[in-house]
């Protein structure tokens, strides 16, 4: 049977699904319940045009194809009406994924013929991210829908033509594979409708739980109701990268400060495949360095997964390793410099992220563990992070929870012990592998457009008059970004020097700035502790306030920075090296002066900015989507 005969079959029972009564629907499929899109909307919309949608950021644009096979840009169906945009693959048989997308655009379509006062200010747009959906096919998939509406079906010619639009919106794709790593032809995505105005910026975000006919219709209604002195008052930027760059404060201290993060409601989420991103890495990562001892298999990856967002794990059932290494703020924290342990203990370092952790020869910012099995055991009893008083302590208490039992005599063949808790841990964290990033489309992939003119001048200073990779290194194949070396560039100096006599500056909320007197702040905090790097693992004099190299892949979603989080954004952190760093005696001699000029600094923030992996969003929607124990001992889910 031809595939176009597969697309006929497949657009007819897509049809017919819309028809069937939902009592009919359930009773077939009984273990999935259907989208609140399929049913009728279970509360009140407030009226169109009484409340205002803040612009989300600029729509990006692509190269796509029509259903007749015409080539042309997607902004070119941008401006002259507003856009309804779902990413979909023809084929795909998730009733809850894009079969739901094209249902809700049905419902609208029917709509809009009793409504040709909206139809004409409106398009809807389905695009496949699945190059082997042909103009042909896309065609005959739109002729199931034909109707006076506007509604386009695009599809792109190749990856390299849609992988940039993906990343781009955000939109999480990832190739389904069997065991022997074939590709099984279906796809895991993040279900995702955009709503765009005139002047091509997002005005909304649909997922699962909201993509709803009637909500999308209120909502287009809204923007052709609204006034620019409206828009203009509620528009805001959005984060750099959705589901990554957090909450990053910025403009925090203007008193009308708004936060970006996503709200709960937001974090739904779709497990993946991790398991492939060890074996096979995205374009520039090398072959993940797995240990004989501690192959990597499916079980113990389920099982480091469920242990990382285990709050049970610590001695109050509140901290789990994912409340310090959030997974859409890049596995980190953009929200301290420095992390918050168990009952608000100080931790005196910034949390690194955990993103391609498995290349690491060092761990910690002082390096001073070198295996990930050994290392997961630092945090779990230190008593100002998750506070356990012993290993045994965390072994009886594993092996107390009943939603264990079984798990590690699965992955390990015998119970959870000190080495079976440690390694479990470490295989997830293996998976944890970004890459495929702009940069590495453009240098490893050879694709000419994936990287910007600005970025490729970075790329220049990088390499050349700024010498950042003399640290950050680069191989032929691949890119660590990391030298896996310890340098001092005196941000440990300068911190163990400062005056701590002088009345602080402490801010407060948005736009409240306090001067707190040292004596007075010093009655309701900890003394800071001092810090002095790998000296205290050496105790070298000559290795003071060494610290370990980062990589700088994903450096985008990582803020604040530096190994105590004193630099917040990429641009003080350029700024920091142009001026050379601290001076002090034991100053790396790889740190001077580099005499950029205020356009290199913005092209080498471009370059760093370009190296955000394309699978940030499959990886923190399957966060969103593990167990996390609670207090009783039950699981729940995000």
């Amino acid at each position: 049977m031809t595939k176009l005969r597969l697309m006929n079959i497949r657009c007819a029972a897509l049809i017919s699904c819309f028809l069937i009564p939902p009592g009919s629907i359930y009773a077939a499929q009984p273990e999935r319940p259907l989208a609140p899109g399929y049913k009728p909307l279970a509360f009140e919309l407030p009226e169109a045009g009484t409340y205002a949608l803040p612009a989300l950021g600029e729509a990006a644009d692509g190269q796509v194809v029509d259903s007749s096979g015409k080539a042309l840009r997607l902004h070119s169906l941008y401006g002259d009406k507003l856009v309804l945009l779902s990413f979909i693959y023809s084929t795909c048989s998730d009733v809850n994924g894009c079969p739901l997308a094209t249902a809700v655009f049905h419902k609208i379509q029917r709509r809009l013929e009793q409504e040709p006062e909206i139809a004409e200010h409106l398009r809807l747009i389905t695009l496949s991210f699945n190059p082997q959906d042909t103009p042909e096919i896309m065609a005959r998939y739109g002729q199931a829908f034909a109707s006076s509406a506007d509604w386009r079906f695009l599809t792109t010619r190749s990856e390299q033509e849609i992988q940039p639009i993906l990343a781009a919106y955000g939109q999480s794709v990832q190739k389904d594979y069997d065991a022997d790593g074939q590709f099984l032809g279906t796809f895991s995505h993040v279900l995702r409708v955009f709503l765009i105005d005139r002047e091509k910026q997002i005005r909304n975000i649909y997922t699962v739980s909201f993509l709803h006919p009637d909500t999308l219709l209120n909502d287009v209604k809204t923007l052709l109701a609204e006034k620019t002195a409206v828009t203009t008052e509620h528009t805001r930027a959005a984060p750099t990268v959705f589901l990554g760059s957090g909450d990053n404060k910025t403009g925090y201290e203007a008193a009308d400060f708004t936060t970006q993060s996503l709200s709960l409601s937001e974090r739904s989420g779709r497990q993946t495949d991790l398991i492939q991103y060890a074996r096979r890495p995205p374009l520039g990562l090398p072959p993940v360095p797995i240990p004989s001892d501690n192959p990597i298999t499916p079980a113990k990856v389920e099982l480091g997964r469920k242990l990382f967002f285990d709050r049970r794990l610590s001695l109050n059932n509140t901290v789990s390793c994912a409340m310090c290494h959030i997974p859409e703020q890049g596995f980190t924290s953009n929200e301290q410099a420095t992390a918050i342990g168990i009952e608000g203990r100080t931790v005196r370092r910034n949390t690194p992220t955990i993103y391609n952790v498995a290349y690491l020869e060092r761990l910690f910012h002082d390096g001073r563990e070198n295996r990930l099995e050994h290392q997961v055991w630092g945090p779990l009893l230190a008593s100002n992070e998750m506070g356990a008083p012993s290993v045994g302590y965390v072994i009886e208490k594993i092996r107390g929870l009943p939603d264990y039992a079984g798990l590690f005599e699965k992955a390990f063949k015998r119970g959870p012990s000190m080495e079976t808790i440690g390694m479990a841990l470490a295989s997830y964290e293996r998976t944890l592998n970004s890459a495929d990033s702009p940069f590495d489309r453009w240098y490893f992939g050879k694709v000419k457009n994936a990287l910007s003119a600005e970025a490729r001048r970075g790329f220049e200073l990088f390499t050349g008059k700024a010498g950042c990779s003399q640290c950050h290194t680069i191989a032929e194949n691949h890119a660590l970004f990391t030298d896996q070396k310890m340098h001092n560039t005196g941000i440990g100096f300068r911190a163990a020097m400062a005056n701590d006599d002088a009345a602080p500056e402490v801010q407060a909320a948005p736009g409240v700035t306090l001067k707190i007197g040292a004596e007075i702040l010093a009655s309701v905090t900890e003394p800071k502790p001092n810090d002095l790097g790998l000296y205290e693992i050496t105790q070298n004099p000559e290795d003071r306030w060494k610290y370990r190299t980062p990589s700088l892949r994903n450096v985008e979603l990582t803020a604040p920075y530096m190994h105590d989080g004193s630099l917040p954004t990429l641009e003080s952190v350029v700024e920091f090296y142009n001026r050379g760093g601290i001076p002090n005696e034991n100053l790396d001699p790889l740190i001077r002066p580099l005499n950029l000029d205020q356009a290199e600094i913005k092209a080498l923030v471009a370059f760093l900015r370009s190296l955000t992996g394309s699978n940030v969003t499959a990886i923190v929607s399957d966060a969103f989507a593990a167990p996390i124990g609670d207090p009783t001992g039950e699981q729940s889910q995000r």
